[in-house]
């Protein structure tokens, strides 16, 4: 059974900044507006030394995988629900090559809403719905065609990572999450290569900022929620 619908509105909910960067480089449809971008997304706030996602990777790292040095880092506090997404975006001499880096972190305001992890688990280990099969004439090629779509589009397990990652996204867009403890970190990165490279240099650049998660002030220090359980196994790559 396939989670494409909530897939879908994560990706269009956390790579916005990806997604403009990337459009530069192939011609895509936008995404379907949800309800709450109907309405209109809550504004965004401004950081501090305690929300400041870009503490998470230096210019030096970001210059490194991409072989193009940082010209400015641009951070940022939205609010998401129950939690916050504290981002960083690193433009790169030429912005296609651009990295962005977001974090899913509690809000201390809302310390009973929905947490980041909460989140990931409903994400990436829904309980599988009981379908029926309905059967329409002239419909079984095209639903085919719909099916192979989705499995390719489908989160990867990605291993090595957190305590789960997983690569989502296709050959045009996409970016890594890796679960950690009360957060999950989300990474994209810009530039023309192949996927598999990009999913390279993102596990690279996600092994850099998972060592500085824990230090964010924001994050409850003292708590490892991880017993609590996701659900599901442990993360593979395949």
């Amino acid at each position: 059974m396939s989670h494409r619908p909530t897939i879908s509105l994560l990706l269009c909910a956390l790579l916005l900044p990806a997604v403009i960067l990337l459009s530069r480089q192939a011609a895509s449809s936008s995404p379907p507006k949800t309800a709450s971008a109907a309405k209109g997304a809550a504004p965004a706030q401004e950081p501090d030394k305690n929300t400041d996602a870009c503490a998470l990777l230096t210019r030096a790292e970001i210059q490194v995988v991409q072989s193009e040095p940082v010209e400015e880092t641009k951070p940022s506090v939205q609010p998401s629900g129950g939690f916050v997404m504290l981002q960083c975006f690193y433009r790169t001499t030429t912005s296609a090559k651009s990295v962005s880096l977001a974090l899913g972190a509690p809000d201390p305001a809302k310390p009973s809403a929905l947490t980041p992890r909460e989140f990931w688990r409903k994400q990436f280990h829904p309980p599988e719905p009981v379908e029926e099969e309905k059967h329409v004439a002239g419909k079984a090629t095209k639903k085919a065609e719909v099916d192979r779509e989705e499995e390719l589009r489908k989160p990867r397990p990605i291993d090595g990572l957190g305590e789960e990652a997983y690569w989502v996204g296709n050959r045009i867009t996409g970016a890594l999450y890796v679960l950690q403890g009360d957060a999950f970190l989300r990474i994209s990165i810009g530039g023309g290569e192949d996927e598999s490279v990009r999913i390279k240099k993102a596990k690279a650049l996600a092994e850099k900022a998972l060592k500085r998660v824990d230090a964010l002030p924001i994050l409850p220090a003292g708590r490892n929620p991880a017993s609590a359980g996701l659900g599901g196994g442990s993360a593979r790559e395949q």
